[in-house]
């Protein structure tokens, strides 16, 4: 092998290990920011926790942020979440969380950082009132899945500014107990629009119906949606782009 053909294989050889880590550092330079995608279960486990898990993974790479996903709570540490921007918790149910990571989930809330809820995030941690304040309410009941009209009552938000005030959708329609008064709703749900179900002859329904809300709570930012039961709904871009803006919001806390 002659001297020549050992430099040229050299220098080609360095030219793409440079090319590997220009695209690493342009890469991350392009990355807005991280996000955590967290959906342990142990309670009842959605069948549309791998569409929404997947579907925030293409919300990443469309639209230039990190996510690591996980259902392992040991990821929550001090140390682990430093470098996360934001918390997505996935359709997570039960108690989940002992006490060290309940500390540690609370210290990155302090830390000024973001969360988001979708769906039965409200059906997770019942026994924590910290938690239960953060998210915004507890799941109490639901009807069979169907068609609702929502209502939009706040458009200046990075979750709602693509919607218009009437908005139509089929999912599992959650009703709430112990609400958080606090919170600034986003979106009610129409009751005369669906059959909101009946229990001893009386109706299950809220008449003051809020789905989705965002809030600052203890030092942290904080979006919750109660859709995204069904798979259909992650292939939905009106409720993808909704998902994006909580995130976005949460994450980086821009002007809305």
């Amino acid at each position: 092998m002659s001297t020549n053909f050992r430099l040229k294989t050299l220098c080609f050889g360095l030219l793409a290990l440079t090319l590997v880590f220009l695209q690493s550092v342009e890469s991350h330079a392009q990355s807005q920011f991280r996000a955590l995608v967290f959906s342990k279960t142990k309670g009842f486990r959605h069948q549309s926790i791998p569409d929404g898990v997947m579907a925030i993974k293409q919300l990443a790479s469309k639209h230039r942020f990190q996510v690591y996903t996980t259902e392992d709570e040991a990821e929550f540490t001090k140390e682990k979440l430093e470098k996360y921007d934001v918390i997505v918790l996935m359709s997570t149910t039960g108690t989940i969380f002992n006490e060290e990571q309940k500390s540690a989930f609370q210290e990155f809330v302090r830390s000024g950082k973001g969360v988001v809820g979708i769906h039965s995030a409200t059906d997770t941690e019942y026994d924590w009132k910290w938690y239960n304040d953060l998210i915004g309410a507890q799941f109490a009941y639901h009807p069979h899945q169907q068609t609702a009209r929502l209502k939009v009552v706040n458009r200046n938000h990075p979750s709602t500014y693509h919607l218009q005030e009437n908005w139509l959708m089929t999912d599992e329609w959650y009703a709430f107990k112990n609400f958080n008064k606090n919170v600034n709703v986003l979106v009610k749900l129409d009751e005369t629009s669906y059959d909101v179900g009946q229990r001893n002859g009386e109706s299950m329904g809220m008449v003051d119906h809020p789905i989705s809300w965002y809030h600052v709570y203890d030092g942290g930012r904080v979006f919750y949606t109660g859709l995204g039961h069904t798979d259909e709904a992650f292939k939905d871009e009106s409720f993808l782009t909704h998902i994006l803006g909580g995130i976005w919001y949460a994450a980086l806390g821009r002007p809305f």
